[in-house]
Parts: structure tokens; C-alpha cells; sequence
């Protein structure tokens, strides 16, 4: 279908060279019209009536892709929110205390958020695996979750307490040299086997 649209889109090419092989000045470039002339400058006062509207912000953005972004919702509308999901978390802490667990050892903090990012990283480099389940590499997964740590660092620095700051640093550079690692070992050519006849014999 598309081949078919193309074939037939008409267009044309058009020399634009200003002379012929000969050196002679083309008859097309001697007849052409001349361009369009610029609109004049607009006069003071209707610079002064355009300067003096004031600019109205779109009720939308934009985000970085183009796509529309959604209003802020109002401060009690945050509220809200805010105040339900306290509520439906301290239902499910409930519930957590009565199977025998504590509700602490599931609160998100800054070092546990780090710790996730981590093990994903090593899951997604091969060096670490789900139990059952056979290591796989995702580089470009792997490259993504070690540029968020770093992008981390760099949004959150002089930010952090000294335990805090420690983790991070420690972790960026165990994931770093640990990618090198692996993009080093993916990028080596395969070894060859022992050729035929050359292995040891059974008796």
C-alpha cells in the first residue's frame, strides 16, 4: 500500500544550478519571479498592544515527549488522597500484626528503596538469580537501573546522612565495576573447543 501511495505522489526536481556547462547564465534563473517581499515592521503601537496582553498559561503542559500533561490536583484533593491511603495502609498493618509479623519490617526507607535498586541491577547483570530460576542478562536493564543510581546521587547530594550517603557510593561502585565485568565478557569472542581427536581417550 505504501509503495503503491508513492508511486503515485507525484514531484519534480528542479536544477537550481545558476549557470549551464557552458557558463552561461540558465534562462529558468534569468526568468524566475523574484521572492515575496517581508511583511513591514510592525508600527510602535501595535508592538505597545501586543506587549500589553498578558500571557495566558496553558490549563495543560506538555511533558518532555509532547504528550499533554494532566492539571495539578488542588491542595485538598492532595489531601484527600493523602489521608485514604494512610487509612488503607494502617488497615493492611492490621492484618500484617495479626499474621505474626511486624508491620516495621515493610516500611519503605531510603537505604531498603536503595538496596532494590541494587538487587535488580545484579539480577538484571546475571550474577544474581530468582530461586528456580536460571540467571539472565538485561545489559541495557542493567546500564538503566545503574544510571537511576546516579541519577540519585546527583539529585540527592549533600542531601544525605553519612550512612545513607556510604550505601549509595558503595553500591554505585560495586554495580559499576561489576557492568564493566560482564560488557567486557559479553564482548570476548567465544573460545574455541579442543579440536576433534585432541581430548583424552577413555581407556
Amino acid at each position: 500500500m505504501a509503495q503503491k501511495k508513492y508511486e503515485q505522489s507525484e514531484f519534480t526536481v528542479k536544477d537550481r544550478r545558476l549557470f549551464t556547462s557552458d557558463g552561461e547564465l540558465r534562462a529558468e534563473i534569468a526568468e524566475e519571479p523574484e521572492p515575496p517581499k517581508p511583511a513591514p515592521a510592525p508600527t510602535p503601537a501595535a508592538e505597545q498592544s501586543v506587549a500589553a496582553t498578558p500571557a495566558v498559561p496553558p490549563a495543560t503542559g506538555k511533558g518532555e515527549a509532547g504528550a499533554e500533561m494532566p492539571p495539578l490536583p488542588t491542595a485538598a484533593e492532595q489531601q484527600a488522597q493523602v489521608d485514604a491511603y494512610q487509612k488503607s495502609s494502617k488497615a493492611l498493618d492490621s492484618q500484617v500484626e495479626l499474621s505474626g509479623h511486624s508491620a516495621k519490617e515493610f516500611e519503605m526507607t531510603f537505604e531498603r528503596f536503595l538496596a532494590s535498586l541494587y538487587m535488580t541491577a545484579m539480577l538484571q547483570l546475571g550474577l544474581m538469580r530468582q530461586q528456580g530460576e536460571q540467571p539472565h542478562v538485561d545489559i541495557i536493564g542493567a546500564r538503566q537501573t545503574i544510571d537511576t543510581l546516579s541519577l540519585i546521587a546527583a539529585k540527592t547530594k549533600s542531601n544525605l546522612t553519612t550512612t545513607e550517603e556510604n550505601f549509595l557510593q558503595n553500591s554505585l561502585y560495586e554495580l559499576r565495576m561489576a557492568y564493566v565485568e560482564v560488557t567486557n565478557a559479553l564482548a570476548r569472542p567465544p573460545q574455541a573447543g579442543p579440536a576433534a581427536g585432541t581430548g583424552p581417550r577413555g581407556k
